[in-house]
């Protein structure tokens, strides 16, 4: 019983990191990743779909970004998507190829993209401790039904806060990463 509470916690935590490398990931740093327009959507006959399943987004060096549709006819919704999206881009057409070329980033602009990467960060952490909570509250209530002992709930308080340190400290390598690459000019 001790053991699936400790698996579901390591689950969830990872699942917490993931999402924030999935949340880091949207920061754009100035270099060139197709990664950048992942959450860009395009209509396509009547669906949004995302950018990836309708052209090949290749960085063709660290300033552009190169977007290829699969069919001749999606050039002009994407390059439209892409303008109208939250990213500030602003996309070329060049035939079938659409050039993306990406602005470098000002350092007053660094500094506020450091803000937002470590309230993300934060987010996270909070999230890591709300499961241990949650767990924790989860053995206090085991122990209350008598369904472990108190030596049992206090050795997996231990083995939780050990998996809460390791995750936090996850968390703050991912930012320490994200903060390093966003600085970098």
């Amino acid at each position: 019983m001790i053991e699936a509470l400790r698996k579901d916690a390591e689950l969830r935590m990872g699942k917490s990191l993931e999402a924030l490398k999935s949340e880091l990931s949207k920061v754009r740093t100035g270099r060139a990743h197709p990664s950048i327009l992942d959450h860009v959507k395009v209509d396509y006959y009547g669906q949004e779909v995302p950018l990836s399943q309708v052209a090949k987004v290749v960085a063709e060096d660290a300033r552009n970004l190169s977007v290829t549709p699969w069919e001749k006819d999606m050039v002009s919704k994407i390059e439209k998507a892409i303008m109208t999206s939250d990213l500030g881009l602003n996309p070329m057409s060049m035939g079938m190829v659409i050039r993306v070329p990406l602005p470098a980033l000002t350092e007053d602009r660094r500094r506020d993209l450091v803000k937002v990467v470590r309230s993300e960060a934060e987010a996270s952490k909070v999230a890591i401790r709300n499961i241990r909570r949650d767990v924790n509250g989860t053995l206090k209530n085991q122990l209350k039904d008598k369904l472990i002992s108190e030596d049992e709930e206090r050795r997996a308080q231990d083995v939780i806060q050990k998996l809460t340190d390791k995750a936090v400290a996850d968390a703050d390598a991912i930012l320490a990463v994200k903060e390093k690459e966003l600085m970098e000019v």
